[in-house]
């Protein structure tokens, strides 16, 4: 499944190409898919710090 991307503009799937653009629309194809599960999280605390940071901004100066 790698070779399957959704585009970020029109959400509509299409197939992985040399210049990664949507044939329907011209936008930009991105995985859909998310990373693979891993008991041993070698990012775990960037990711906690970021989720931090994005509560914060959200949350705590509305």
């Amino acid at each position: 499944m790698k070779y399957l991307q959704k585009c970020k503009d029109c959400r509509k799937y299409g197939l992985i190409n040399s210049k990664s653009k949507c044939i329907y629309c011209g936008g930009t194809l991105i995985n859909p898919f998310p990373p693979r599960y891993s008991p041993i999280d070698k990012y775990s605390k960037y990711r906690i710090i970021y989720f931090k940071e994005e509560f914060k901004k959200r949350f705590e100066e509305s």
